[in-house]
């Protein structure tokens, strides 16, 4: 692990933290304290959980000892950043652009995406090869890890590249900007297709915990804003019967993988 990768985390996570605050914790106050107005209350939960699991993640990749352990989740870190600023520059006019908090936005998102990626190649290139008798995952494992990744990237592009067509079937109200916002969320899918090139269980391990810390604090906040949701809308049901069987499985798989490893 090279020390620009722990300097790079250990600058990131208090935007992070402060980001989860104001959107998990006052999300109908946007307008006031954020760099955007976002309506209704479940996108900037569910955006705010993102960033807590991001916080967590980059926490992690302070203290690790071996790269392979975070490596994914710079990839799809770093796919998420640019996205966000991709839709940035679309929405620019849906912007407070006279809130420091819009311009802190900006600066993140307008080299977060290269300080990321280059992070990634640098360590690439010193990563050490894996040692005989690491804990793998399982070839089933491996399939749905990676099928569901395929699936958050499919549905991550097609918010993004779809926004007319998304809102119409999203579970709750969503514009072209906080469509495209969902699609980069949906993109942090990537992490879970690095389990075809690596399959360790030291490898996935993090970004199982990731993702089980995102999926509960989003059913958590979608219990919060359950009036935000259309019923009559299947995709309703099928993400939240999603987010949690995945939750589900993730705290199975890790309990399971958790008990090899012990062994």
């Amino acid at each position: 692990m090279l020390p620009a990768t722990r300097v790079l985390s250990v600058v990131i996570v208090p935007f992070l933290v402060v980001a989860f605050v104001v959107l998990y914790g006052f999300p109908n106050d946007t307008k006031r304290l954020f760099a955007w107005t976002i309506k209704p209350s479940m996108t900037p939960m569910m955006l705010g959980s993102v960033y807590l699991g991001g916080a967590y993640f980059f926490v992690q990749a302070f203290r690790a000892s071996r790269w392979h352990a975070v490596k994914s989740g710079f990839v799809s870190v770093a796919t998420f950043a640019s996205l966000m600023g991709v839709a940035t520059v679309i929405h620019w006019d849906r912007f407070n652009h006279h809130h420091v908090a819009f311009w802190i936005w900006a600066a993140l998102y307008f080299t977060t995406p290269f300080l990321v990626a280059g992070t990634w190649l640098l360590n690439r290139r010193t990563e050490p090869p894996a040692t005989q008798g690491e804990v793998l995952l399982t070839q089933v494992a491996r399939r749905i890890i990676g099928a569901l990744g395929v699936m958050a990237v499919a549905l991550g592009l097609y918010l993004f590249l779809l926004p007319s067509r998304a809102i119409d079937i999203w579970p709750w109200a969503l514009t072209p900007l906080t469509s495209r916002v969902m699609g980069a969320i949906f993109m942090l899918g990537l992490a879970g297709l690095g389990v075809f090139v690596d399959p360790r269980w030291s490898t996935a391990r993090l970004m199982v915990q990731v993702q089980s810390l995102m999926m509960a604090l989003i059913l958590v906040a979608a219990v919060r804003a359950h009036r935000d949701f259309d019923s009559g809308r299947p995709m309703t049901w099928l993400l939240i019967g999603g987010f949690s069987v995945t939750l589900v499985g993730a705290v199975v798989l890790t309990r399971t993988m958790d008990a090899r490893s012990a062994e």
